[in-house]
């Protein structure tokens, strides 16, 4: 279903295409997609869940060693290990619809929040001498704005024809980057 999605959303756009044309691809009926997706625009984030859990999971099993920002740059790398939701063709197409229509970029946003807030609260709990919760909401934000800084970037530059390793590499040195000053702040408390 995302698959035939996909097609139709990059070959007739995205509000041209009906729910209808999605479960006709698909060979389903208009009923059975809405036992899996709410609206057009879930179905473009199929792994957001996932992703915020592998998060969490990687909270719940840090090492003593581990610190708030090392363990959401080993749930990035844990995520690009096991999926390529982030640097698939679905995902250059969510990010080129977030900037076209409103109704996606509005599903997009809701879901950074809303994953923010849960990784946040998260690390706050497990690092309670590090972070308060304004510290672990500055630290996500910082971590999720740059994994989707990098890849809109990298979209924007390369496109569609972009090699996901290559993708994952890149969102991982970003991500690098933009948490070394935290890892470094937070080494010193």
């Amino acid at each position: 279903m995302i698959d035939a999605a996909t097609e139709l959303f990059t070959r007739n756009g995205y509000d041209e295409t009906t729910i209808a044309d999605i479960a006709a691809a698909a060979d389903i009926g208009a009923r059975t997609f809405f036992s899996y997706f709410a609206s057009k625009e879930e179905l473009l984030f199929p792994e957001s869940d996932e992703r915020i859990q592998a998060a969490i999971d990687a909270i719940a099993t840090r090492t003593p060693d581990e610190g708030p920002a090392d363990v959401l740059l080993r749930a990035l790398r844990d995520t690009g290990n096991n999926s390529d939701d982030l640097v698939s063709p679905l995902a250059a197409l969510r990010l080129r619809l977030t900037q076209t229509v409103p109704a996606v970029r509005g599903r997009a946003l809701q879901l950074q929040l809303d994953a923010q807030r849960e990784i946040a609260r998260h690390l706050a709990e497990a690092f309670p001498d590090q972070l308060d919760h304004v510290g672990a909401a500055a630290l996500t934000g910082a971590f999720i704005g740059a994994i989707a800084g990098a890849l809109q970037a990298l979209l924007d530059e390369q496109g569609q024809a972009t090699d996901p390793a290559a993708l994952r590499a890149a969102a991982q040195a970003a991500t690098d980057s933009a948490l070394a000053p935290w890892r470094r702040h937070l080494a010193r408390d």
